[in-house]
């Protein structure tokens, strides 16, 4: 089992960036499918992007363009930019290791709160 803590959430003001980061307890050099979720309120946990395989990522139509996903393994760490932010995207924000569109591997963290708001 496998436990992850996101950061790096905050309030910021449309149009800003914010980089979020999840560390694992673990190993994830293993972990192919490491993505980054969110929960707006009201609404269910969806996927945001993730790793496909190697470098190739996948990236759900909301974000792309503005959401960058990263990974240093030697760290055990992912890591979510997020560039021109928009109010849609305040959520609480989870990482995890993505099986299906709505399995994953793992337990969930306590996630990282994100607000866009001027």
């Amino acid at each position: 089992q496998v436990h992850f803590v996101e950061s790096g959430g905050g309030l910021v003001q449309p149009g800003g960036s914010l980089r979020l980061s999840c560390a694992a307890s673990g190993s994830i050099s293993t972990i192919v499918t490491m993505g980054w979720y969110r929960q707006a309120p009201g609404k269910q946990r969806e996927l945001v992007a993730r790793f496909t395989g190697g470098p190739t990522t996948f990236y759900a139509d909301a974000v792309k363009g503005r959401f960058t996903i990263s990974r240093d393994n030697a760290k055990n760490t992912v890591y979510l930019q997020m560039d021109t932010l928009k109010p849609e995207a305040t959520a609480v924000y989870y990482c995890n290791a993505y099986k299906t569109d709505r399995v994953v591997y793992f337990t969930w963290g306590q996630g990282t709160q994100v607000t866009v708001s001027s």
